[in-house]
């Protein structure tokens, strides 16, 4: 299945709108979020590629926010996704640090636990001044996930 440029693509949607003094979430174009979903597989491509060159913050965190929902959907293989992941283990964004940790704690890559970890000391060092969210919930509940029972079996 061939997937649209992202000029088309923009054009096609609504825009990633992200949290602000009144709402803590962002908010997407959900017939752009099942598009990706509804490819599976074969929409991984393109999401890598948006992954490795992008440094629009509202990009990525979108396309972090499809890549997790595509995890909720069954599709296969995102864990080896994980190179490309990785580029933003030292992310400052809290939209980021958020989506990716929810990523982590899906997919439960061994290499990602030290960044964990070390993201949320280094948030414990330098609070983020948003007052929206905190982003060390899901980081918190991401390594927690790793050294769950249930994962060292």
């Amino acid at each position: 299945m061939y997937i649209q440029p992202v000029n088309n693509i923009q054009q096609r949607y609504m825009p990633t709108q992200m949290p602000d003094i009144r709402r803590n979430y962002i908010t997407v174009d959900n017939n752009k979020v099942d598009t990706f979903v509804k490819q599976g597989e074969n929409a991984l491509p393109y999401i890598s590629d948006v992954l490795q060159h992008s440094n629009n913050e509202t990009q990525i965190t979108e396309t972090l926010y499809i890549l997790d929902r595509m995890i909720d959907g069954g599709v296969k293989n995102i864990d080896k996704m994980y190179p490309v992941l990785s580029r933003f283990n030292n992310a400052k964004s809290p939209n980021i640090q958020t989506f990716l940790a929810g990523i982590y704690r899906k997919i439960q890559v061994p290499d990602a636990f030290g960044p964990l970890v070390k993201m949320l000391v280094q948030n414990s060092l330098n609070p983020n001044p948003t007052p929206f969210f905190d982003p060390n919930e899901e980081i918190g509940g991401a390594i927690l996930s790793y050294i769950s029972p249930e994962f060292r079996k």
